[in-house]
């Protein structure tokens, strides 16, 4: 059990270091293309901010404890924070490959639940799979 709360804490890192860079780039975002990627970045926050709550609410359903603060959230992310004002398609970019780094790690932290026979969070892994893979192929093509 003590291998799918570390995923599930990691996950929440990652969201909410991903759901800060996403606000960054969102405010940030300028040029042709900032009202695309102005609604996107908007769209994927909100997006975020609900898979963060229902991990860390996930977590204390099974007996873990989420990590609540940002020095923990930066301990224990596999992401980068935004490293200022970037050019947006190299916003893209790094929102491509941050949702694919934590695509790799959910399906990962996926079959540490299948073993444990939490078919609940497995569910809930598979759903964010699925909205990912989606985001995965929409900004692969606006990034070419």
């Amino acid at each position: 059990m003590e291998k799918l709360f570390k995923g599930l804490n990691k996950q929440v890192a990652n969201l909410s270091v991903f759901f800060t860079k996403l606000h960054h780039y969102h405010w940030y975002v300028e040029g042709p293309q900032f009202y695309q990627l102005h609604e996107k970045f908007e769209a994927l926050y909100d997006e975020m901010n609900e898979l963060y709550d229902g991990f860390a609410e996930r977590l204390l359903m099974i007996g873990g404890q989420p990590v609540s603060n940002l020095k923990s959230y930066l301990e224990l992310t596999s992401l980068k924070e935004a490293s200022g004002k970037e050019a947006p398609m190299v916003m893209a970019k790094h929102i491509l490959n941050d949702i694919k780094l934590i695509n790799t790690e959910l399906k990962e932290l996926l079959l540490v639940a299948q073993e444990l026979g939490d078919e609940v969070t497995a569910d809930m892994l598979i759903g964010t799979i699925s909205s990912f893979d989606k985001h995965i192929w929409m900004l692969s093509a606006t990034t070419k």
